[in-house]
């Protein structure tokens, strides 16, 4: 009997061990990771001398703001940070996006893409369309951060650049013509461009989110709306809507008296479904999936750094039901961070 007394519990264990895997959350499989960055941060504005602190950072997309990026470890202000790792990719054309403050390169294969590394303060922000060649391919990234906020952000995503072959010589392309404005309503609240030759507009008010369009230092827009703190501003361009980061706008009034909009506005939330006003980005490679768990279905993937509008939850929000390229499913949200809006304010579904 007293052996019995020490078999049985043996046996739940065993039980348990072989059950658990089945039953609880398997947060690899609603996700996708690469092979990680190796971080190398230095104490030293030009990654001179030998690394105060050495990691592995799963992506590229951080906002240490006035503090450090490795408390006890590295510096507060003037501080560098060198990023190395090996990515799979299949031929093709691939547009490589930076954004940070102060200054930040990146290089495949040692061929600088993107060099934005002089840099004396504000926000840098780039892009690069590059054709890369099937295989392995060696990627640095090297941020520069000086005094005041230090963020950095890198992502890329397919782009469709490759031109079609035409039969016959190409046609002389004709002289550029100035674009026509969409009309401004008299009375109606106003941006124009100031501090940029060429500003990005965007899908979401987040310097992350997929650029939608283009505007032009000195054209002007009417407002139709902004975010709570009145630093992203929706204007409205030529047959679509767009938003524009306030820092490159000059506003013609009282910034505060545009409405307050919903950061989902863009996002197309299919009928059936209310604008809760939440969003979400995620930190990681995302599996899309029919049902919130991670035996069902896979009916999309996500890329990192993506925007993403919460129309559902479950009750422990341990999944959240999104919006994604018009198609509605299920993400695991440890790997999501809420930028916008109220979770609790979604329905349970």
């Amino acid at each position: 009997m007293r052996g019995l007394r020490w078999i049985v519990p043996g046996l739940l264990m065993l039980i348990l061990v072989l059950v658990l895997p089945d039953i609880m959350p398997q947060p690899l499989a609603a996700q996708q990771f690469g092979s990680g960055w190796t971080g190398s941060y230095f104490n030293s504005t030009d990654f001179s001398g030998n690394p105060v602190f050495t990691r592995i950072d799963e992506q590229i997309n951080f906002n240490y703001g006035t503090g450090s990026p490795v408390p006890g470890f590295v510096n507060t202000d003037n501080f560098s940070i060198r990023w190395t790792n090996l990515e799979d990719f299949v031929a093709g054309t691939y547009r490589f996006t930076a954004i940070a403050e102060t200054g930040v390169r990146v290089s495949i294969d040692n061929v600088v893409i993107i060099d934005r590394l002089g840099g004396t303060g504000g926000i840098q922000n780039a892009t690069a369309d590059v054709q890369v060649t099937a295989g392995t391919r060696d990627l640095k990234v090297e941020f520069v951060a000086l005094t005041g906020n230090a963020t950095v952000q890198i992502f890329w995503e397919a782009a469709n650049l490759v031109p079609t072959a035409t039969a016959g010589p190409s046609p002389t392309p004709a002289p550029p013509t100035a674009t026509g404005l969409p009309a401004i309503p008299p009375g109606a609240l106003t941006a124009t461009v100031i501090r940029a030759s060429v500003l990005n507009v965007r899908g979401a008010p987040s310097l992350g989110a997929d650029r939608v369009g283009r505007i032009l230092r000195g054209q002007t827009y009417a407002i139709v709306g902004r975010d709570a703190n009145a630093r992203w501003f929706l204007l409205q361009l030529s047959g679509f809507q767009a938003w524009a980061y306030g820092y490159y706008l000059f506003i013609g009034g009282n910034e505060f008296n545009a409405p307050v909009t919903s950061s989902t506005v863009l996002s197309g939330i299919p009928a059936g479904f209310a604008d809760t006003g939440v969003l979400v980005v995620t930190q990681a490679g995302m599996r899309l999936r029919a049902d919130p768990n991670t035996v069902s279905p896979q009916i999309g993937r996500i890329p990192w750094g993506s925007f993403l509008p919460v129309v559902g939850r479950v009750a422990d929000n341990s999944w959240y039901q999104v919006v994604w390229k018009g198609t509605i499913g299920w993400v695991y949200t440890p790997y999501l961070e809420v930028r916008q809006g109220n979770i609790n304010n979604v329905p349970i579904r």
